[in-house]
């Protein structure tokens, strides 16, 4: 059995004048754990656990939006193409040295590479990427960024885009119901592109991981509160599940807080879908 984590106190947010992105900082500091599980055909609650509606920045779980995006768009057209080659210019102040590389969709999800999100982003542009946020109803659906950094290419890194595990569950639901408005060809081409993982009792999983930290009153990362998501579904035996599991932590960590949330759900997934 799985140990059941509930948390009395939740972050207050606020937004910054001088920063501009939505932020939680913490008044007493708590971890904070949410994990909700839905099947995915019938939308029954199977475990709901934590502060489910806050919101908080989706950090990288954000690229599976952006892979339904470009495989809608035409910019993805494959699991492995386009292939895009490192070039130094994609530096970033997000991706450690072991992401500039060349990639391809799957390398990018797999090993969560910013610099490509990036690209896939430009390459949409300001006005079609905001569109497909909306079009996703995608948490508080804001992309604008801030004046330190450009919305098209920041705003779901710590920024201004923030969701929470309740509607991370609906973006799911909505992706493997086909409820989100693209084309046949996006959502296949996603489900194959997503990376796989073997669960304890037999589920395969598909999903996203998401790793970061919270800011503070400052707008300045604070690396003792680091926040992890993992984000997707589980198939068994014809069962069908959706999962978003987000965990923040008080202190730092020498491991990403989305590959602790991404080991939770693969170790206990079989018990939380039986609620």
């Amino acid at each position: 059995m799985y140990r059941r984590e509930f948390t009395s106190a939740f972050l207050t947010f606020a937004a910054s004048a001088a920063f501009g992105s939505v932020r939680a900082f913490a008044q007493t500091a708590r971890p904070v754990v949410c994990t909700i599980v839905k099947d995915a055909w019938s939308g029954k609650t199977l475990l709901r656990e934590g502060p489910c509606t806050d919101r908080y920045s989706p950090c990288s779980s954000f690229k599976f939006p952006i892979a339904v995006m470009g495989f809608d768009a035409g910019i993805l057209t494959g699991p492995h193409s386009p292939a895009i080659q490192y070039l130094p210019e994609f530096e970033n102040a997000y991706d450690p040295p072991t992401a500039h590389k060349d990639a391809d969709p799957s390398v990018w999800l797999r090993d969560s590479i910013v610099w490509y999100s990036q690209q896939m982003t430009r390459k949409l542009g300001k006005e079609r990427f905001a569109s497909y946020v909306k079009q996703f109803r995608y948490g508080n659906e804001d992309v604008a960024g801030t004046s330190a950094e450009d919305g098209l290419t920041h705003a779901w890194l710590m920024n201004s885009l923030a969701i929470s595990a309740d509607e991370q569950v609906g973006f799911v639901s909505d992706f493997l119901n086909e409820r989100l408005g693209v084309s046949s060809n996006a959502y296949r081409l996603t489900r194959e592109t997503l990376p796989s993982y073997p669960g304890e009792g037999g589920w395969t999983i598909r999903g996203k991981s998401g790793s970061g930290w919270l800011r503070n009153e400052a707008g300045q990362i604070d690396k003792s509160r680091p926040q992890g998501w993992f984000v997707g579904w589980g198939e068994r035996q014809g069962r069908t599940v959706a999962f978003a599991r987000l965990q923040v932590g008080t202190e730092p960590s020498s491991t990403p807080g989305g590959t602790l949330a991404r080991n939770f759900i693969l170790q206990n997934l079989s018990t939380l879908a039986n609620g």
